[in-house]
């Protein structure tokens, strides 16, 4: 380096000194309550001491307010608050980051100091005002008292904030309360705001750019709510910190009007916000006990109810077996004798239609559509005591292995079958033609439909069992642990907005955020699993009683079969344990957990009703979860691309429109009919020769009526999704099944009817109490207190307060009723045929 390059750069170096230490600084002792207007540039900068007293039984925090007088452009001042403790520093224009980085300056800034957790009575702190600008900035400074610094239990607080200026306030814990809720709610719902509960430390974040960096948050229109409890802050309150944010769009408005260039601040307008804050008191341990009591308390009353009714039930069969053992005992051998042979003939003409309604005592072995407790255990009409005798002197004068009674529809029996894996193999001898003149007549009974071997058979239906079992572990397990992962994002980062809860009515137990509402779902698993016992106890039953009339009734009544109740207790259990996973953490993500078995709900109580009366040609467990395993496929994609996408939604209109027309061509053929290539020639010679040739009506009306009501309901709801296109698509697909579901039942009870049947007492009560349950089910559930198709902060425009015990809400409420419905439900297709028990299967109509 040359001599001359050397005191060049030492003489620069030394002026640069120079012009530091000309720097002129000035200071004065400041009052609170005063405004102080003055000027700096880059030579001369201007430091406020301030002593603030604290007393005692008295705390108040400190806010400092600044704006700038005189035109500023370019080079803003910077204010350095600088305390024991603590330091604060901003500019004014303070500049604030929005989305896409658009730049927004505030002229009028304010800001709260942070009260460190140790202090003494009398805290002194400076205000540093200085700028780089060559031109002389005015600026207005002010500091004052914030007296409602501390907000106190139960009382409200009304204030006003700005993105730049930002509130925040301290609460105290008192020494009896463990937890409250902080409720802060505003007029209007905009502008968009955070609310944040943050540590007593400092720095506080109080800024819409790094408010989320610490403690919980919330964006908020109209209302937000956080429970806090005293374990998880160690120094015995927090702060409640209140921001505006500069743009809405985080909660659902819309963004402002930008320049092209982004790199030019806009000069935002008025962004002020009146809102209101109020810190209550949570709920008490004695009222957690009290929820977890009721909710345990009114799922056992319905145990001891069905356990009052067996032991009933079972007192009953005990007494009237005593008295028949009585009057068995005053026959002779011979008239015992007599009585049984002259009855044999009796009795197989008993299973006539009617004649033994209210005094069956026998059912098939495998057949699930029977009253809460065994048909030998049901109601008894009067019956005279030599009738009495008579039918039971029969039964016991009849051997194990006799029968008497063969099989309506001659056909050999496999007689080793415990090998046999039921897919779609047809155990019938019968040619193809044979099943074509069979199930094209024009009145179907039900042993046209019911002639496969029973053991195939209750092999088919104890595969759904099997089938949802297996599904259910492998669908629960990854279900678990990602709202575990879902739970934990949300206790680390603080994000509240991560889960749509009632936070007016979220109660939270350990690391669950709202306990009530998984509590409520207990309902599900509880009844389905006494749902399972009920039906465990029937076919035991009814196995029991067929070891007496073997091959007596075993061709009267509706076939039973117990696999598909099986799969229903099942999926109701399921139903409780991925809903509770769906309410630890509810979002749009994740709510397909809470639909997936109501859609299997739905498909096999369908399913049931058609195998009632049509058990050899229902679908198979295969092919019916398959087709469940697609609905729920189209659930998952209509919520994440079915919002306001055109082709979505016209590809979905068209495959529920063509779905529809091939299960009608199934339903009104019974199956008899091919998809090839033939079809449209086959469809267009019936429309020639019934429709324009003959003019002649439909050979099943019934099933036409069905199938003609069911496409009317199913195009018009096509064409509803395709026209509105709703934004819960989960819900309107639910809403399909739902439609079919109910269509069907009212179908069937409809031509039960027609047919000269009955509905006897029992199911007759179940279908009453159970749709006055649902009624008062959907007016809760329609009664919504959150919803993910909008932002969490319009979320949460709709939460309530608690309205049960002051623990639960409406939701858990809907949780509540809708269990005990379904289980009401389950009860009526268990029992709804109870009254064909002792009827002759050639004699029930297909439908």
């Amino acid at each position: 380096m040359s001599p001359l390059i050397f005191f060049l750069l030492l003489w620069r170096s030394v002026e640069g000194v120079n012009d530091v230490s000309t720097k002129t600084i000035q200071q004065w002792n400041a009052e609170f309550n005063r405004e102080y207007t003055d000027s700096v540039n880059n030579e001369l900068q201007n430091i406020y001491a301030f002593n603030h007293t604290m007393l005692r039984n008295k705390t108040e925090g400190v806010r400092v307010s600044v704006k700038v007088l005189s035109e500023q452009k370019g080079t803003p001042l910077l204010f350095v608050v600088r305390q024991k403790e603590a330091v604060v520093s901003f500019q004014v224009p303070l500049t604030l980051r929005g989305l896409y980085q658009r730049n927004y300056q505030y002229q009028d800034v304010g800001r709260t100091l942070c009260q460190p957790p140790t202090r003494a009575e009398t805290e002194s702190f400076y205000v540093d005002v200085s700028t780089l600008s060559e031109k002389n900035t005015t600026y207005g400074l002010r500091v004052t008292h914030v007296e409602s610094f501390v907000l106190r239990t139960t009382e409200p607080f009304s204030f006003n904030s700005t993105p730049a200026q930002p509130q925040y306030f301290k609460y105290l814990f008192p020494a009896e309360v463990d937890s409250v809720i902080v409720k802060v709610s505003s007029p209007s719902a905009f502008p968009c705001s955070v609310i944040s509960i943050q540590d007593i430390q400092c720095p506080v974040y109080d800024l819409d750019n790094n408010v989320a960096f610490t403690g919980m948050y919330q964006t908020m229109t109209k209302k937000a709510a956080i429970t806090v409890q005293r374990k998880d802050f160690s120094k015995g309150g927090f702060y409640v910190v209140v921001v505006v944010k500069t743009e809405d769009e985080a909660c659902g408005g819309g963004l402002p009007y930008y320049p092209l260039n982004p790199d030019t601040p806009v000069e935002h307008g008025n962004r002020q916000k009146t809102l209101e804050v109020l810190v209550s008191p949570a709920i008490s341990r004695t009222t957690y006990v009290g929820g977890m009591m009721f909710c345990l308390g009114v799922f056992l009353s319905f145990y001891l109810f069905a356990l009052i009714i067996y032991c009933w039930e079972k007192w009953r069969k005990n007494k009237k077996e005593a008295g028949l053992l009585h009057c068995v005992g005053a026959l002779n051998d011979e008239t015992a004798s007599l009585l049984g042979k002259s009855l044999a003939a009796q009795r197989y003409d008993g299973c006539a239609y009617g004649s033994l309604a209210e005094n069956s005592s026998v059912a098939s072995p495998e057949d699930g559509t029977d009253s809460l407790v065994s048909s030998a255990e049901a109601p008894y009409g009067y019956m005279g005591q030599e009738k009495f005798k008579r039918r039971y002197v029969f039964a016991l004068q009849r051997p194990i292995s006799d029968r008497s009674l063969e099989n309506l529809v001659s056909r050999p029996r496999l007689e080793s079958l415990s090998s046999v894996e039921e897919d779609d193999y047809d155990t019938l001898t019968d040619i193809e033609s044979d099943k074509n003149v069979i199930r094209t007549k024009k009145y179907l009974c039900v042993a046209d439909l019911a002639r496969k071997d029973k053991r195939v058979i209750r092999k088919k239906y104890q595969i759904y069992f099997w089938n949802i079992s297996t599904i259910a572990v492998f669908y629960a397990l990854p279900v678990v642990q990602l709202v575990i992962t879902y739970q934990t994002v949300v206790n680390v980062t603080g994000n509240q907005d991560i889960c749509y809860y009632n936070f007016l009515c979220a109660h939270p137990l350990g690391s669950l955020s709202a306990f009530n509402n998984i509590l409520s779902n207990l309902g599900y698993i509880m009844l389905g699993l006494l749902f399972l016992i009920i039906v465990l106890q029937r076919e035991l039953s009814h196995t029991h009683s067929r070891i007496y009339t073997r091959g007596q009734l075993e061709e009267c009544g509706i076939p039973k079969h117990f696999g598909v109740f099986y799969a229903m207790g099942t999926a109701l259990m399921m139903e409780g344990l991925l809903s509770a996973c769906y309410h630890v953490c509810p979002n749009y993500t994740n709510f397909q957990f809470d639909t997936s078995f109501m859609y299997m709900i739905a498909g096999l109580c369908m399913l049931k009703l058609y195998q009632k009366r049509h058990p050899d040609i229902n679908a198979s467990a295969y092919s019916a979860y398959a087709c469940l395993a697609i609905v729920i496929f189209f659930s998952v994609l209509g919520v994440v691309f079915g919002k306001g996408n055109t082709i979505f939604w016209i590809v979905f209109s068209v495959i529920h429109i063509l779905f529809t027309l091939l299960l009608s061509t199934q339903l009104y053929y019974m199956g008899r009919w091919r998809l090839d290539s033939g079809i449209v020639r086959r469809i267009l010679q019936l429309l020639y020769t019934d429709c324009i040739r003959q003019c002649s009506p439909p050979m099943y009306v019934d099933r036409m009526v069905l199938l003609v009501m069911g496409n009317i309901i199913n195009w018009s709801l096509a064409a509803y999704g395709l026209i509105k296109r709703p934004n819960d698509f989960a819900s309107y697909l639910l809403a399909i099944g739902l439609c079919n579901l109910l269509l069907y039942f009212a179908f069937y009870i409809i031509m039960k009817l027609r047919s000269g049947e009955r509905i006897l007492l029992v199911p007759l009560l179940c279908i009453a109490c159970t749709s006055v349950v649902w009624g008062f089910a959907l007016f809760f559930f329609f009664h919504g207190l959150s919803t993910w198709q909008k932002t969490p902060a319009e979320s949460r425009e709709h939460n309530r307060d608690c309205i049960l015990l002051g623990f639960f809400d409406d939701h858990d409420i809907w949780h509540f009723l809708s269990s005990i419905a379904m289980f009401g439900s389950f009860l009526v297709l268990l029992c709804l045929d109870d009254d064909l028990d002792d009827v002759q299967r050639d004699k029930i109509y297909a439908f």
